[in-house]
C-alpha cells in the first residue's frame, strides 16, 4: 500500500521542469511592430491608476486592482477569439495566446488583491446601477469562488483537454457577475463620466468576445470544409491527409491551423502545423501521440470523416523575405519538423550546397523519426543539407554540436527553430552568439500549465469508471 501511494505521489509530482513557469517574452527580439500588442494590453491596464489618485492610497490600490482585473480578463477573452488582424501586433497567434494566458492569470491576481483590500469610498458617486449594489457585491463573491476553481482546472495539466476547454468556455459566467458588480458599486467619478463609460465598454467588449468565442467561432464560422482521405499511423505520430470539400485553404510555409474532426468524441479543435507545401490543395498534418485526444484518434477509422480547418495562423517564417545571398539554417526537434516539411516541399532541386538550407533534426531514433524518408529524399535531391542528431546513438544537440554543424559562424544567417522549449532556447542563444541576423522561433503551446501531463491517464480512469458503472445492474 505504501509503495502504491509513493508511486502515485511521484506520478502527480512529475519532474521539476513540469512545474516550471514559462514567462511571456514579447520583447525578446527588441522593439518591433509585434511589440505593440503586449504594450497596448499593459498600458490599457496601468492607465486605470489615473482616476483613483485623488483617493486614499489603500482605497486607490483596491479600486485600481478591481479595474485591472476587469480589463485584463476582457483582453483574455478578446485574444481567445483568434482575430487574424491582431497577429501582426503580437507576432503571431502563439504569442497572442501567451498574452491571453497571462492576462487571465494576472486578472485573477488583481481580483485577489482587490477583494483583500476591500476598498470603501467615502463621499463617492453612485454607480450606474447603484440600486443593485448589494446584489452585485454578493454576486462578485460568487464570481471569485468560481474563478478560483476554473483557473485551478485550467492551470493544472492533470485534467483531460476537454475539461480544460470547458473551464475556458464557462469563464465568461463569473466575468459577467464581476462586471455587474463593477457597474453597481460607488466610484470616485460620476456614472456618466468617461472613466465610468469606459469601464462599461470594457465589460461589454469582454462579454461579447466570450459569447463569440463560445458560440460564433464553432457554429457561425467553423472553418474551411475538408474530408480525411488518408490516415497513416506511425510509431509516435499519425499522418493525416485532407482533401477540400469547397475552396482550399491558402497558406504559407510555417503556418498552423485548428483541426476539428466531425466525429463523436473528437469534435474539439486542436492546433497542428501544416506540413503540405503552399499551393497544394490537399493539407497534411502530423499528429503526435501525446494526450488523451491524440490517443483517441488512433483508435478510429478516420478516412471519410468530415473536418473543419480554421486558419491559417502564425508568423513563423522558415525562409527569409530577402533570400538572395542569405544563409538559412533550420533546427527541428521531434514533431517540430512540420513547418520545415512545408518549406522543403516548395524548394527547387539540385541547388548548390552553399544555397541550400541546413536542416539540423534532433530525434530519439533516426529510423522512426517523423517524415524521415521525405527528408532523406529531399537531401538526395539537393534541396536541403540534412543533419540528423539521434539521442539513441549517444548524440545530444547542444551548443557545441550545433556550432560545429554550422561551422562556428552564422554571421548574417537566417535561423529558424521549432521544437521543445529547451532546444529552441539553446538555438536562439547560440545563433545570436554566432552572429545570426534574424532568428525565428515559435512558442505555440495552447495549453501551457503546471505539473505533469496526466490527461491521458485521467481520461483512461474516467472511461474505466464509466464502463464499470455501465456493467453494474441498476
Amino acid at each position: 500500500m505504501v509503495s502504491r501511494g509513493t508511486r502515485l505521489a511521484r506520478t502527480l509530482a512529475g519532474r521539476p521542469q513540469d512545474w516550471a513557469v514559462t514567462l511571456p517574452r514579447p520583447w525578446r527580439h527588441g522593439l518591433s511592430p509585434a511589440s505593440l500588442g503586449p504594450l497596448l494590453v499593459l498600458v490599457s491596464a496601468v492607465v486605470w491608476w489615473v482616476p483613483y489618485t485623488a483617493t486614499d492610497r489603500t482605497v486607490a490600490l483596491g479600486l485600481f486592482t478591481g479595474s485591472v482585473a476587469v480589463v485584463l480578463m476582457a483582453w483574455s477573452f478578446v485574444l481567445a477569439i483568434r482575430l487574424r488582424w491582431l497577429e501582426p501586433l503580437f507576432g503571431g497567434l502563439d504569442r497572442m495566446y501567451a498574452v491571453h494566458r497571462w492576462s487571465g492569470v494576472l486578472a485573477i491576481v488583481a481580483m485577489f488583491l482587490h477583494v483583500r483590500l476591500e476598498p470603501e469610498i467615502q463621499g463617492g458617486f453612485d454607480g450606474l446601477l447603484s440600486g443593485y449594489m448589494e446584489s452585485g457585491t454578493d454576486l462578485a463573491g460568487t464570481a471569485e469562488t468560481i474563478f478560483y476553481i476554473l483557473v485551478a482546472v485550467s492551470l493544472v495539466r492533470w485534467v483531460p483537454y476537454r475539461w480544460w476547454r470547458l473551464s475556458h468556455k464557462v469563464m465568461g459566467i463569473p466575468f459577467a457577475l464581476a462586471a455587474f458588480h463593477t457597474v453597481t458599486v460607488d466610484k470616485p467619478f460620476p456614472a456618466d463620466s468617461g472613466w465610468s463609460l469606459a469601464l462599461v465598454a470594457v465589460s461589454v467588449i469582454g462579454l461579447a468576445a466570450w459569447i463569440w468565442r463560445v458560440v460564433g467561432r464553432d457554429v457561425a464560422r467553423p472553418g474551411a470544409a475538408y474530408r480525411i482521405v488518408g490516415a497513416v499511423r506511425h510509431e509516435r505520430t499519425m499522418e493525416l491527409e485532407l482533401a477540400p470539400v469547397g475552396p482550399p485553404l491558402e497558406h504559407r510555409a510555417g503556418r498552423f491551423a485548428f483541426v476539428k474532426i466531425r466525429l463523436p468524441g473528437l469534435r474539439e479543435p486542436h492546433a497542428f502545423t501544416i506540413a503540405s507545401a503552399p499551393g497544394e490543395k490537399h493539407l497534411r498534418f502530423f499528429v503526435r501521440n501525446l494526450g488523451d485526444w491524440t490517443a483517441k484518434i488512433r483508435q478510429h477509422d478516420l478516412v471519410g470523416a468530415r473536418v473543419y480547418v480554421e486558419g491559417p495562423y502564425g508568423r513563423f517564417e522558415p525562409l527569409p523575405e530577402d533570400p538572395a545571398g542569405r544563409r538559412v539554417v533550420w533546427v527541428a526537434g521531434g514533431v517540430g519538423i512540420t513547418p520545415f516539411l512545408s518549406a522543403t516541399a516548395a524548394l527547387p532541386a539540385d541547388v548548390p550546397s552553399e544555397q541550400r538550407p541546413v536542416l539540423v533534426y534532433s530525434v530519439q531514433r533516426e529510423d522512426d523519426a517523423t517524415a524521415i524518408e521525405v527528408l532523406r529524399r529531399a537531401g538526395d535531391e539537393a534541396r536541403i543539407d540534412l543533419h540528423v542528431v539521434a539521442s539513441a546513438d549517444g548524440r545530444r544537440l547542444d551548443e557545441e554540436l550545433f556550432a560545429s554543424i554550422v561551422g562556428g559562424d552564422l554571421t548574417g544567417a537566417h535561423v529558424a527553430a521549432c521544437g521543445p522549449k529547451g532546444l529552441v532556447a539553446m538555438v536562439e542563444h547560440t545563433a545570436r552568439r554566432l552572429g545570426a541576423r534574424s532568428i525565428e522561433s515559435e512558442d505555440f503551446d495552447i495549453r501551457s500549465g503546471l505539473g505533469p501531463d496526466l490527461s491521458r491517464q485521467v481520461a483512461d480512469l474516467e472511461r474505466h469508471v464509466r464502463e464499470r458503472a455501465a456493467r453494474e445492474p441498476a
